[in-house]
């Protein structure tokens, strides 16, 4: 009797030829570990077959497979490289919006910051105003 189903990989690499898949693929991986977006690109490459996108990369097919690994560390022109390769690129977002009446992290460090710094000043005047100035030996 024919099998009747397809495996999950098999559907997965097949919805991954499909450039908007495969961005919010790769963005759910990013959500979840830097390991795991790597896993996620090396699923994308595979989908348009590692030869060619490596190819287009510019990097051997072997390199590619090793960067594209769970330990993998591509550097910055390479990844940019596959991700163009893939008809991918970067998009930056801020981690939570800002205007929703919360303090985002880095401005609540900006503040503390700030905060630290106005603290130190005024003890740093103190100090300054109690020395007396030392009187020079003539000869």
């Amino acid at each position: 009797m024919p099998k009747r189903t397809r495996s999950y990989r098999e559907s997965l690499i097949e919805a991954l030829r499909d450039p908007t898949q495969a961005a919010e693929y790769l963005n759910a991986a990013l959500d979840d570990s830097e390991e795991m977006a790597l896993v996620a690109l090396r699923d994308i490459a595979e989908a348009r077959q590692m030869a060619w996108v490596a190819e287009e990369a510019g990097v051997a097919r072997e390199a590619l497979y090793r960067m594209l690994r769970e330990r993998g560390n591509p550097t910055y022109h390479s990844l940019l490289s596959i991700l163009n390769a893939l008809g991918l690129r970067v998009v930056f977002a801020p981690v939570s919006p800002i205007d929703d009446g919360q303090t985002h992290p880095a401005e609540r460090l900006w503040a503390a910051r700030a905060e630290m710094a106005q603290k130190r000043e005024p003890r740093a005047r103190r100090g300054a105003a109690k020395r007396r100035p030392r009187s020079r030996v003539q000869e």
